[in-house]
C-alpha cells in the first residue's frame, strides 16, 4: 500500500491542526499536574518535542538537536520493549518544562519537520528505531499519533473530552505499522525466547482504506497480498484502535462496545500474533 495524494495531503493538514488543539488545551493547564502514571503534563510536553526534534533529525540525516549523550546509538539499538528506556533517558537530559517554551518548541520542531518532508517527499525512507526503514508518510503518521494519543492524556488529566478523528488514526495503521511492515522493521519487533513455528495471518480492516494482510513467519512479520479466508480478522474503528494498542482502551470495552470485531478462521491466535506485533510496553 502506497500513500495517496489524499493521504499525504491529510498527513501535512491533520499534524498542525492537532497540535493547534494541543496548544489551546494546554495554554491554562497545571505543568505538575499527572497525565499519565509517570508523566506530567511538562513531561508530555516535553516528549512531544523530543519527538518531533528526532524526526527531523531522520529527514534531515543529521544528529538530533537535542542534549541526549549516545543518542544515535540508542535509536539504533532501541527495540518495542525498550522505547520507554530511551525516552526516560531523552527526559533525563532535557530538563526544560515550562509549557509556553515546550509549546514554542514543538510548533517550531513539528514546522521544520514538516518543511523536511515536504522537500525529500512521500517516497524517501528513514531509519527509523531498532534499524526499521519507514516511509516519509509513516513518520508523519507516527507523529500524528503520538499527537493526538498524549493530547487524549492531558485532556484526561484537565477533565476535558479529546476526540480522535478516526480518518487520521487510520493513517497510523496503513502508513505507518502497514508501511513499516512492508519496508523491513529490522530488530525493533525482536524478543528473548524461541520462535514459533508456522504463519499466522491477520487481515486489518476499516472504513477508510483497504484491508491489509500480516503475516508472522518464524518471528518476521511481513505484508502479504490481503488474504480472504485469514486465521485472525480484525474489524474496527482505528481510533478506538490506535487507543486500545496503546493501552488507553480495554480490549473488552473496544469489543463490547463493538468498535472493535475479531473473527477469522482461527481467532485464539491473536494473542501469539501480537506477543510478536506489539506495542510498546
Amino acid at each position: 500500500m502506497s500513500v495517496t495524494p489524499q493521504q499525504w495531503h491529510r498527513l501535512r493538514t491533520s499534524v498542525p491542526a492537532v497540535l493547534d488543539r494541543l496548544a489551546d488545551l494546554v495554554a491554562d493547564a497545571p505543568p505538575d499536574r499527572p497525565a499519565t502514571a509517570h508523566w506530567t503534563i511538562a513531561d508530555t510536553l516535553a516528549h512531544l518535542s523530543a519527538v518531533a526534534s528526532i524526526g527531523v533529525s531522520m529527514l534531515r540525516a543529521a544528529p538530533p538537536d537535542l542534549p541526549v549523550p549516545g543518542l544515535l546509538e540508542l535509536r539504533r539499538r532501541t527495540t518495542i520493549d525498550t522505547i520507554s528506556v530511551m525516552n526516560a533517558e531523552v527526559l533525563r537530559h532535557y530538563p526544560e518544562r515550562r509549557l509556553p517554551v515546550l509549546v514554542d518548541r514543538l510548533r517550531a520542531e513539528v514546522a521544520e519537520m514538516l518543511r523536511a518532508a515536504e522537500e525529500v517527499g512521500p517516497h524517501h525512507e528513514v531509519s527509523w528505531l531498532g534499524g526499521a526503514r519507514l516511509p516519509v508518510p509513516g513518520l508523519l503518521a507516527h507523529l500524528l499519533n503520538e499527537l493526538n494519543l498524549h493530547s487524549w492524556d492531558v485532556a484526561r488529566a484537565v477533565r476535558v473530552p479529546w476526540v480522535i478523528d478516526p480518518a487520521d488514526a487510520a493513517l497510523f495503521v496503513d502508513l505507518f505499522l502497514v508501511g513499516m511492515t512492508r519496508h523491513g522493521h529490522g530488530n525493533l519487533l525482536d524478543r528473548p525466547g524461541p520462535v514459533r513455528p508456522g504463519r499466522i495471518a491477520v487481515t486489518f480492516q476499516h472504513r477508510y482504506g483497504p484491508a491489509a494482510t500480516l503475516a508472522l513467519v518464524s518471528g518476521r512479520v511481513t505484508v502479504e497480498p490481503v488474504d480472504p479466508r485469514p486465521d485472525v480478522r480484525l474489524t474496527f474503528d482505528p481510533a478506538t484502535f490506535t487507543l486500545m494498542l496503546f493501552g488507553r482502551v480495554g480490549r473488552i470495552r473496544a469489543v463490547l462496545t463493538r468498535r472493535l470485531s475479531v473473527g477469522g478462521r482461527r481467532p485464539w491466535l491473536l494473542p501469539v500474533f501480537l506477543r510478536t506485533m506489539r506495542p510498546p510496553s
